[in-house]
């Protein structure tokens, strides 16, 4: 097992509108932004005191996010994300988006627990 295997290892801000979320998270958190370009739009990548720690997204344009309120949405890292798929179709748990690779930064899937609660799942691609 990985050192990141069971733990929350990222966090983003699904929003509308990513340069207030900035600007407040700047002032109450210190953090300062690099813009990664993607093809659903400008990807905000938070650092403090030079790690990163969270990306922020504008979820306006995004198939799938109408009517979808601003919200934080979590990664939880496993060693294997497709075993870790099948492990929660076996808990009774949903797959909402099956596992799919992200260069540079790993592979993930987005599951839901038996409750619904979504969650995604991510096997970095280093360390």
């Amino acid at each position: 097992m990985t050192d990141t295997h069971g733990r929350i290892i990222w966090t983003e801000l699904m929003t509308r509108d990513p340069e207030a979320a900035k600007a407040c998270f700047a002032r109450v958190a210190g953090w300062t932004y690099e813009v990664m370009a993607m093809a659903e739009g400008d990807y905000h990548v938070a650092s403090a005191n030079g790690e990163m720690v969270a990306g922020i997204m504008n979820i306006s344009d995004m198939p799938g996010m109408e009517g979808m309120p601003p919200h934080w949405f979590t990664y939880i890292g496993v060693d294997d994300v497709d075993a870790a798929v099948a492990a929660t179709r076996a808990a009774g748990g949903q797959v909402h988006r099956e596992p799919w690779d992200v260069p540079g930064v790993g592979r993930i899937a987005i599951v839901g627990d038996p409750s619904g609660a979504a969650v995604g799942l991510m096997t970095p691609s280093s360390p």
